[in-house]
């Protein structure tokens, strides 16, 4: 294993990797960290978010979202991330399983969570770096959105469709 880079909040590295049909090959792999995703339930719909992201050059709409800390299980970190994104508290938080983003070069997961019984936090502190505008939504709307193309953020397609069945 190579070492290729380490930032703050990912790392990457180059290995040589044997896979089940023993065939050898160099790889690249990023590990971003664990993160979890929140939709946020209201009686009329959901609260999603509208923010820039730079990677991009554009704002997206996506579900409230953000990376573990060390040592932090997921659900705290639910939690906190949606006062810090989306300023509401949850009174009930449940998990929807997780996902992995894109397992062809990264071991990133994601844990989905649905809130409900949401109160405003005054807790509310978004990090200097984030562009963000919550929105509330209704469900017709947010299933037009994915449908329609203006909702393209994979995480939150997938917790929509692990949450409306409910």
């Amino acid at each position: 294993m190579m070492e290729i880079f380490r930032g703050r909040r990912l790392w990457i590295e180059k290995t040589n990797v044997r896979f089940p049909n023993g065939v050898e090959a160099e790889k690249v792999t990023v590990h971003p960290g664990t993160a979890v995703a929140i939709l946020p339930v209201t009686p009329s719909g959901y609260k999603i978010l509208r923010q820039y992201r730079y990677a991009i050059g554009q704002y997206i709409y996506e579900a409230p979202a953000g990376t573990m800390e060390q040592g932090e299980d997921p659900l705290t970190t639910a939690h906190r991330e949606l006062i810090e994104e989306a300023g509401v508290a949850a009174g009930t938080m449940i998990p929807r399983g997780f996902i992995y983003t894109t397992p062809g070069f990264t071991d990133e997961k994601i844990w989905l969570f649905e809130a409900s019984d949401l109160s405003p936090s005054h807790e509310f502190e978004k990090d200097a770096d984030e562009v963000i505008e919550v929105i509330d939504i209704t469900r017709d709307e947010i299933t037009a959105m994915i449908a329609d193309g203006r909702i393209t953020d994979a995480k939150t397609i997938c917790l929509f469709q692990r949450c409306k069945g409910e």
